[in-house]
């Protein structure tokens, strides 16, 4: 059995759906950011980072969305979930899970989370009035890349739901969406799938 500790409306949410998609058994454990859940010594000792998803297994604690999406993915081969039988195409959905948690993510915390990067409230405030923008490129450099109905193509994988993840904030992190018609298209074909809404549904349940 594997257990995902999870908030609602965070980058979580990715490897939930992934764990439905590979017909895993799993359970969920919620955390409550307004309550400060993440910073308790119960889920500290958990994950030291004081942050989600964390995925507990039969070998230990994952962390790490990247991480996460390819374990789910390599433990469940039969649903093909990343094409490990090519490993340029492997090595390309990790590069764009990669950049969706070090560059997009980034850039959209800069509208609540400043202060990890600074102490001084012009500073943070600056960072908030460069979220639009900043978010925006960052999904443009998505946008010129995406050229079928899924990250990979033709084939959905790990990709899909964490990009759909993110995408979910564009609107609230005041993206120029008109700049985004490709992603927005699939944020809308991956709303419309069963695990996805099931995902949705249990995270709020």
């Amino acid at each position: 059995m594997l257990t995902l500790y999870y908030a609602p409306n965070t980058a979580s949410l990715a490897t939930h759906i992934a764990l439905i998609d590979a017909g895993a058994d799993y359970e969920l454990k919620r955390l409550s950011f307004a309550s400060e859940d993440q910073r308790q010594p119960a889920y500290t000792a958990i994950n030291p980072k004081a942050r989600v998803p964390a995925l507990v297994t039969e070998d230990g604690v994952l962390t790490e969305t990247p991480a996460l999406l390819a374990y789910v993915a390599q433990r469940f081969p039969a649903t093909k979930l990343a094409p490990f039988d090519d490993p340029f195409a492997f090595a390309r959905a990790q590069a764009f899970n990669s950049y969706l948690c070090s560059s997009v993510h980034v850039a959209h915390a800069h509208r609540m989370r400043g202060y990890r990067w600074a102490d001084e409230a012009e500073a943070i405030a600056a960072m908030q009035r460069k979220v639009p923008q900043s978010v925006t490129q960052g999904f443009e450099l998505i946008e010129r890349e995406l050229d079928g109905p899924w990250v990979l193509g033709e084939r959905y994988s790990i990709c899909d739901p964490y990009l759909f993840t993110l995408a979910q904030w564009l609107e609230a992190d005041g993206a120029d969406t008109t700049r985004l018609p490709r992603v927005l298209a699939h944020r809308a074909r991956c709303a419309a799938l069963p695990n996805v809404k099931r995902a949705i549904a249990e995270e709020f349940a």
